[in-house]
């Protein structure tokens, strides 16, 4: 499924991360399908700040759940993030950087492209 799925640049939908493992189907991409109510759809790159935020709105996303093969995030991890949570941490202003190739393009459903750009991770090497 994913060799079809688009980012939300409209190109090849690239893996997140795969240490640790993320996504829906826990394969490393930010895929999704109609059982993903959440829509995990938004590679994101998580800091402290924002950890620390998605915990105090229910979301422990530090701490390891083993009986769920989830290690706990630390700052600098990528992740598939819940679209409508990286909405509202970016409506918080508490959002973290996307990775615009690695994020669905269903994510456009509930976050414009122009403000996932103004978030989108560039690679030190690539800065001008």
């Amino acid at each position: 499924m994913t060799d079809q799925a688009k980012n939300v640049l409209g190109t090849a939908l690239q893996p997140c991360c795969f240490e640790p493992m993320t996504g829906w189907f826990r394969d490393g991409f930010c895929n999704t399908n109609a059982l993903d109510t959440g829509i995990h759809t938004v590679c994101v790159i998580v800091d402290d700040r924002f950890l620390t935020y998605s915990k105090s709105m229910g979301n422990d996303l530090s701490t390891p759940m083993p009986e769920y093969q989830f290690p706990g995030l630390k700052a600098g991890d990528k992740w598939c993030l819940c679209a409508a949570r990286w909405k509202q941490a970016f409506d918080d202003g508490i959002a973290c950087p996307v990775v615009l190739e690695a994020t669905h393009e269903r994510t456009l459903d509930l976050v414009s492209l122009e403000t996932l750009e103004s978030f989108a991770f560039v690679p030190a090497d690539t800065e001008g």
